[in-house]
């Protein structure tokens, strides 16, 4: 999680301006609330690249921008940083304009080092031939995007970087397409999420406080924030304008076909609900009659698991009314990661559920890595996981930034056939289906369902234990090393004897 930084109003930018500059990657993009200072920002930074020679890093920058006052405000700010950084950037040597007068025009400034800060229209013809930073500005609002960003990738071959800065402008738009390619690891750009309630923590209405001669006031700023969400058409407006949430994103996340597009005969789906009255006999009763379970039922399928592999497990839990489930991963020569058993329990007190769990560990071969849910009474089972498998066990608190950054790589592994064997089971169907984007991140929603025999309620919890799973799987992890010693070696001399 990143460190806030407190406002210092002796300082020009604020902590996530400062963070947008220092990311040097080839390949950024930003998502952010209206009004947050981004693109003002951007100017100081490439006002700086364009200063420098072209052996520290310089090079021309071009800007494409929506519309022309766009552009023309973009290249005001860029002129404002030139003149600034006599004081601002005082380690560059150079004099960063030559005759201030002549040489600031409308759309381009050109700098004593040889290169400039261009404005462009979005004709992607005007990239051709060209070789800097680009930058594309509301890039979620460019009519033809993906023809610019076609062209501006093409500079990125001899070293260019490519920055996109936009709010969101729906969920089907390609900006945030490509926001959800890069989460899941499909696209290299470094995003950055900037939502009022960030801008704000950082000092954006103390800084609007401090230009416009107002006192600042915790009060103040409450009221400015909540005039700006309530003066939106709707509050799905104002989730898109300031919370970085694209509309039209509520609905089902994984379609129907792309899951059993996934899902298997073959792989086994072991399900046990305990009877009620079963919490209160003798727990060495109930032990004793579990471990002839586990032994009967689950050990057979155990032992059919390659010894090869490396296996991994997520689990999501429930005491009553929901389900407990436990799915084991195996990592393929390949590396599809196949699901080769899930374990469902029904009202099944605390004691037993740690002991079935703690059976099937015992018995994966190569047994890499773990994800349980430990939110509320599920602190107590992932908590006796980790005290028999240490740091192998990943205890996850569930939240939306968790299902921010996790659920687009498991997606994607649906989607490329990255992750497959699910079993092919109603309820499982249903589990996952009942994912949904809510307000733009992917969850399980509080609502419960039947189980297809109309037995038992169901919350998703396959779904989420299926999640862990890969979650799990994608973490690195550190096996023990089994030590093999050798015999002491035993030598002589040649001459002995003689």
């Amino acid at each position: 999680m990143k460190d806030i930084i407190p406002f210092d109003p002796n300082e020009l930018l604020l902590g996530y301006q400062k963070r947008w500059i220092a990311d040097k990657s080839q390949l950024k993009i930003a998502e952010k609330s209206r009004r947050t200072g981004l693109t003002w920002a951007e100017a100081a930074d490439d006002a700086l690249i364009a200063s420098l020679a072209k052996k520290d890093g310089g090079s021309d920058v071009f800007y494409i921008g929506s519309n022309k006052e766009m552009a023309r405000e973009f290249i005001d700010a860029v002129a404002m940083w030139a003149r600034a950084f006599n004081y601002a950037a005082g380690e560059i040597q150079e004099e960063v304009l030559q005759d201030e007068d002549k040489d600031i025009l409308t759309y381009v400034i050109y700098f004593a080092s040889g290169f400039k800060v261009k404005a462009l229209s979005s004709n992607p013809k005007n990239l051709r031939g060209m070789q800097g930073v680009v930058v594309i500005d509301e890039a979620a609002f460019h009519e033809y995007l993906a023809e610019v960003l076609k062209a501006a990738l093409a500079l990125t071959m001899w070293g260019a970087k490519v920055r996109l800065i936009s709010t969101h402008n729906g969920a089907d738009n390609l900006f945030n397409e490509l926001i959800l390619d890069s989460r899941a690891g499909r696209k290299r750009y470094s995003v950055h999420t900037i939502t009022l309630d960030d801008a704000c923590a950082e000092g954006l209405y103390q800084r609007i406080c401090q230009v416009s001669k107002q006192e600042w006031t915790a009060e103040k700023e409450a009221e400015w924030k909540e005039n700006l969400l309530n003066d939106t058409a709707t509050k799905e407006d104002a989730e898109e304008e300031y919370y970085c949430v694209p509309k039209n994103g509520t609905g089902l996340w994984l379609s129907r076909a792309l899951i059993e597009r996934q899902m298997s005969e073959s792989t086994p789906v072991i399900r046990m609900t305990a009877k009620d009255g079963f919490s209160l006999v003798p727990e060495p009763t109930r032990y004793q009659e579990m471990q002839d379970w586990c032994e009967t039922t689950l050990q057979p399928i155990l032992q059919t698991l390659d010894e090869t592999q490396l296996h991994f497990l997520g689990e999501d839990f429930a005491r009553s009314g929901d389900m407990t489930s436990f799915v084991v991963l195996a990592q393929q020569q390949n590396l599809t990661k196949s699901v080769r058993l899930i374990v469902e329990l029904g009202n099944m007190p605390y004691k037993q559920q740690e002991q079935i769990v703690l059976f099937i560990f015992k018995h994966l071969p190569r047994f890499a890595g773990a994800a349980f849910d430990a939110r509320g009474n599920g602190g107590y089972l992932a908590e006796a996981a980790r005290d028999a498998f240490g740091s192998l066990v990943d205890c996850v608190q569930l939240s939306e930034k968790w299902y921010r950054e996790h659920t687009a790589p498991f997606k994607a592994a649906l989607e490329d056939g990255e992750l497959d064997s699910i079993p092919k089971d109603a309820d499982i169907l249903a589990d996952l289906r009942s994912f949904q984007v809510v307000k733009g991140v992917p969850r399980i929603p509080d609502k419960r369902t039947k189980s297809a025999d109309g037995k038992n309620k169901r919350h998703g919890d396959t779904a989420i234990s299926l999640l862990l799973a890969h979650y799990a799987s994608r973490q690195l992890v550190q096996l023990p090393v089994k030590a093999h010693s050798r015999k002491p070696r035993a030598s002589r001399k040649l001459t002995q004897g003689y």
